[in-house]
């Protein structure tokens, strides 16, 4: 059953999810629009490398935010080659995202091979660790996602453009570093998914909607039962854009016009 002394475990880990989803649902259509859906995975995985490399490197781990910045300049210089990719591969973009991904998370297995902490690492960089989020780690994730949003209100444009990449690089590594590449990737696609045959002028507010549903349902049922917070969101996230499909989605059909009969063909 659900105790409720959970409440302050679970608060910082929503206002963390609702961080993610904040800018994750707006990417996240791009993404599909764009159709390079592996893209989030690639990202997410290269930046998850970056940690691992910070975190071999005793050097680098002990520089000032090295977990931060480390991952940062991998992601970057990922959807920098993606970027560059797009222009002049585009036909076969999606297939090279996909190899760059699994290359990505190839290299995340071998470096770790031989640490005795490795595969530990490597789970929690894959599934997160929402639940035990405090609220010191979600002070820069808000700072970061609220100019985001911010520019992009401003200048819409900017997610037709290169700027996407550079955008998209930054809330990918801070987004790893709360949740893990598996709730990244289902955060993004999930939700555009659920409203991708929507009217335009609701997809946006009922994206967000199917989002929240998942995060809170997956969080309830986490702590009620003991589950792995990542994969019970995954999951519910799941559930929230099947129902949305299934019951609301058949509002975005469009109405089936009368056929037009031609009226000479009648006085035949």
């Amino acid at each position: 059953m659900f105790d409720t002394d959970l409440l302050s475990i679970l608060f910082p880990a929503f206002v963390a999810g609702i961080l993610v989803l904040s800018t994750h649902v707006v990417l996240g259509q791009q993404v599909l629009k764009r159709g390079i859906i592996f893209i989030d995975l690639a990202i997410a995985q290269v930046a998850a490398l970056g940690a691992i490399v910070a975190h071999l490197n005793h050097d680098i781990e002990h520089l000032p935010y090295s977990h931060v910045w480390m991952p940062a300049l991998f992601a970057l210089a990922g959807a920098g080659f993606i970027a560059w990719l797009s222009k002049r591969m585009a036909d076969e973009l999606e297939a090279i995202i996909g190899c760059f991904y699994v290359l990505a998370a190839v290299a995340a297995m071998l470096l770790l091979s031989n640490d005795p902490h490795g595969a530990e690492m490597l789970k929690q960089l894959m599934s997160g660790q929402i639940l035990w989020v405090n609220w010191s780690q979600l002070i820069l994730p808000a700072s970061v996602s609220a100019c985001i949003l911010l520019l992009i209100s401003i200048k819409p444009a900017l997610l037709d453009g290169r700027g996407f990449y550079i955008m998209f690089a930054l809330v990918i590594t801070l987004s790893v570093e709360l949740v893990g590449v598996y709730l990244v990737f289902s955060t993004l696609i999930l939700p555009a998914l659920a409203v991708n045959k929507y009217q335009a002028r609701f997809r946006l507010p009922a994206a967000y909607a199917v989002g929240l549903v998942g995060y809170i349902s997956g969080l309830v049922l986490s702590a009620s039962f003991d589950l792995p917070s990542g994969a019970a969101i995954v999951a519910t996230l799941a559930i929230s854009t099947i129902l949305f499909r299934l019951v609301l989605g058949r509002k975005a059909q469009p109405e089936k016009k009368p056929r037009k009969i031609n009226p000479e063909l009648n006085q035949g």
